[in-house]
């Protein structure tokens, strides 16, 4: 069962990597606000990046609710040196990826399992055309042949992909989350990247099948 943690407002208002740093700092001292305060602050992109393994919302939330505890057991190990955002998702992809190994899951599309009140992380309409069916229509699916793509990836593929395009994480950071090189971690995002690239080029001549070949 989901753990429902209590999330925190009006503390450290001004957001900062700085900030997140320091409440983890504070968490390490067993300061549960501002544990708090960074639940509230990263629920949201957890709860996305493990849809995105098991394509299943309330699953995913489960998932999101153990990785968050998993910070909390682990805050001691923090060091500032680090980025916090890079302990944060080091801890969820090895929590997500050894979730996934066990072998009960095969993501198939996850643009229409995103947590309510999330945005999907993966297309947006703007401008006033956004409104249009037609447009509407469209943005829909553009986001089913993207999540074709994420479905058809490895995990390792999907979790840089998705570190590097939706939560705009630096090369550096996501090796470190991957515990992977450099090298390894830009290969990665560029067979991902190509793979998205093929699907949207599916669907632009008509052959994008309506969904995942999973």
């Amino acid at each position: 069962m989901a753990r429902n943690f209590q999330r925190a407002t009006g503390l450290m208002s001004d957001v900062d990597v700085d900030s997140d740093a320091q409440a983890m700092l504070k968490v390490a001292a067993g300061d549960r606000r501002a544990f708090a305060w960074l639940f509230d602050r990263y629920h949201g992109s957890v709860a996305r990046f493990a849809l995105r393994f098991v394509g299943d919302r309330e699953r995913a939330e489960e998932l999101t609710q153990d990785i968050f505890v998993k910070l909390y057991r682990n805050a001691k190990a923090y060091k500032p040196t680090a980025r916090f955002k890079t302990f944060l998702f080091r801890v969820a992809t090895n929590h997500c990826l050894n979730e996934v190994r066990r072998g009960e899951y095969r993501v198939t599309h996850t643009s229409s399992e995103t947590p309510e009140g999330e945005e999907t992380g993966t297309v947006e309409m703007a401008g006033p055309e956004g409104d249009r069916p037609d447009q509407a229509l469209a943005g829909r699916e553009l986001e089913r042949a993207v999540g074709a793509a994420l479905a058809d990836m490895s995990d390792r593929e999907r979790a840089a992909f998705t570190m590097c395009r939706f939560e705009g994480m630096a090369y550096r950071d996501i090796a470190e989350a991957l515990d992977a090189s450099e090298a390894a971690v830009k290969s990665l995002i560029h067979r991902a990247t190509l793979a998205v690239a093929r699907r949207i080029e599916e669907l632009r001549a008509g052959t994008a099948p309506a969904r995942s070949r999973a």
